[in-house]
């Protein structure tokens, strides 16, 4: 019950995020809480979802450089722009945490970083796939190492956690065991202190850092005037 409880969820997360884009709502002009509340709005549309378990993301240009505890002051999304969504709405108590980017205009950097975010999602999935013990360590260095060699940046500490029923943060007392990081070295195929199965969110998000003058602030030193990222998430061992 608990796989298929997730399995729709994130399924009817899939349905609401090509909703998003068929509507056009992630659009220029618009400021990103805005977008946020209109996502929402028709969360509750489509299956009537009130209740979401992790705050509502919509971020843009400079913005998506920082990572989910940082709240950036609203903006608002311009002409040649990108964005991204990060939503973990609540479907008949499963969690969905789901998130996706969108690209205005033709900049082909930000539309390489959007094609990269899904192969490399792809890609770290096939890692865990193919090592039965593999760890959270092991698969944070796969990402990390595969979006290196894309040309990228990992835009935050972890490379995602673990859902159910009820918010991760709550799921497991040991942090790291929760989360797909670096000092994680528990095996991520094990059952959690219910004697449930462990199932995995893997999130992938990507920065471009561009380098600044002498004094300039971001994710590692970045420019946030030039840089930029982007994000992916959605259920790892379970399709």
């Amino acid at each position: 019950m608990r796989v298929r409880g997730l399995v729709a969820a994130q399924g009817k997360a899939a349905a609401l995020f090509e909703e998003v884009e068929r509507r056009g709502l992630v659009v220029p002009g618009a400021g990103e809480r805005e977008v946020s509340d209109r996502i929402r709005d028709l969360a509750n549309e489509m299956f009537g979802t009130t209740k979401h378990w992790h705050k509502r993301i919509v971020r843009s240009g400079p913005n998506t450089l920082f990572p989910y505890r940082e709240n950036p002051p609203d903006r608002v999304i311009g002409a040649d722009d990108i964005a991204f969504a990060d939503f973990g709405p609540i479907f008949e108590e499963y969690e969905a945490d789901f998130g996706r980017t969108f690209v205005l205009g033709d900049d082909p950097v930000k539309h390489r970083l959007r094609e990269d975010l899904a192969a490399i999602f792809a890609a770290g999935r096939r890692a865990f796939e193919a090592d039965p013990d593999i760890t959270g360590a092991r698969l944070y260095a796969e990402v990390a190492r595969l979006a290196a060699e894309a040309g990228w940046a990992l835009g935050g500490w972890h490379a995602g956690h673990l859902v159910g029923e009820f918010p991760h943060e709550t799921i497991d007392g040991a942090k790291t065991d929760s989360y797909v990081v670096s000092d994680n070295v528990h095996p991520m195929r094990r059952t959690d202190r219910a004697g449930r199965r462990c199932h995995w969110i893997l999130e992938v998000h990507l920065v471009h850092e561009r380098k600044g003058t002498e004094g300039a602030e971001g994710v590692d030193g970045a420019d946030r005037a030039g840089g930029f990222g982007g994000f992916y998430e959605q259920l790892l061992d379970l399709a």
